[in-house]
C-alpha cells in the first residue's frame, strides 16, 4: 500500500490533525503573550508606589474638578475689581515750572492724574508773588474740553506715555 492509494479518509485524519498541532502551538503562543501583557498591565495598574493607578487617576480627576470649580469662583470674583483697577487712577506725572519770571524758582506746577483710558483730570498750580491759585481740568481719552496750557499738555502726554503706577 502506498501512499497514494491510502483512503481519502485517512488524508483528511492526517490533514486534520497537522491542523490542530498547527492550533495548539499557535495557542501556546498566544497564551504566553498573554501572559507577558497580564504582567505588563498588573505592572502598570500598581504604578510605582504600590497603589491602584485607577484610584489615583480617580483623585486626581476629583482634585481637577475641584480647582476649575475654585478658579471659576475666583474669576467671578476677580471680574469686578477688574473692572475697578481699569478705572482708578494709575498714571500719574508732574512738571514744575516758572509761570511767572520774577519768581525765584518753579514754584508753579501742573499734575495729571489718569486712569487707563487716559481719563481723569489735571492740576494746574500757578504761584506768584501775590498768590497762588490751582486750576483743575477734566480729561477725557487725553483730552480736555478746556483749553490746556503747554505745561498741562506735556504732563499729560507723560502721564499717557509713562510708567504705571
Amino acid at each position: 500500500m502506498t501512499l497514494l492509494t491510502l483512503p481519502v479518509i485517512w488524508w483528511g485524519i492526517g490533514v486534520l490533525a497537522v491542523l490542530i498541532i498547527i492550533a495548539y502551538v499557535i495557542n501556546i503562543i498566544l497564551f504566553r503573550r498573554m501572559k507577558r501583557f497580564e504582567e505588563a498591565y498588573l505592572t502598570l495598574k500598581t504604578f510605582m508606589s504600590g497603589g491602584d493607578l485607577e484610584n489615583i487617576l480617580h483623585e486626581f480627576k476629583n482634585k481637577l474638578d475641584d480647582h476649575e470649580a475654585n478658579l471659576e469662583k475666583c474669576g467671578k470674583r476677580l471680574d469686578p475689581v477688574e473692572s475697578k483697577l481699569k478705572a482708578s487712577v494709575d498714571r500719574a506725572a508732574i512738571v514744575r515750572y516758572r509761570a511767572f519770571e520774577n519768581v525765584g524758582s518753579d514754584l508753579s506746577f501742573a499734575l495729571a492724574l489718569l486712569n487707563q483710558d487716559g481719563d481723569g483730570i489735571v492740576l494746574n498750580s500757578i504761584h506768584s508773588r501775590e498768590d497762588s491759585r490751582v486750576y483743575a481740568k477734566p480729561v477725557s481719552g487725553g483730552e480736555s474740553t478746556y483749553t490746556l496750557a503747554n505745561e498741562e499738555k506735556e504732563v499729560i502726554s507723560k502721564a499717557m506715555n509713562g510708567p504705571k503706577i
